[in-house]
């Protein structure tokens, strides 16, 4: 209903792709509609590799986070199946970038809570 009210605005739009697109794999065997290649946009297509390293370094209640090396192996071995190889290429060049974002992130969410002052 937001691109009815406003057709042309590319924010939706990018908003709309990523969110139908990002489970979508390079190689044709991602959902929901199976686009193959370059015919995924994008912007689905970068955020589909940030989202896997996201997962994979994240903590979940069922796993343990992978290690920033075990998220690169991953997405080096999706690479043309999963991953457009030109983002994993782009990724291999600033994957530093994304272990420094990650531990930080991994820091600030085990900062314990301060204690409410008792009055």
């Amino acid at each position: 209903s937001l691109l009815e009210y406003a057709p042309q605005c590319t924010f939706i739009q990018m908003g709309r792709d990523i969110a139908s697109g990002h489970h979508e794999k390079w190689d044709g065997s991602g959902y929901p509609l199976g686009l193959k290649g370059e015919d995924i946009p994008l912007s689905a297509r970068i955020v589909a590799l940030v989202d896997v390293y996201d997962a994979l370094t994240s903590p979940r209640c069922y796993k343990r986070p992978f290690s920033h090396q075990e998220a690169i192996d991953l997405i080096i071995e999706g690479k043309g199946q999963h991953f457009d190889p030109e983002l994993v290429d782009c990724f291999m060049a600033i994957h530093q970038d994304f272990e420094v974002l990650s531990k930080a992130s991994l820091d600030d969410a085990y900062q314990p809570m301060a204690q409410p002052t008792m009055v």
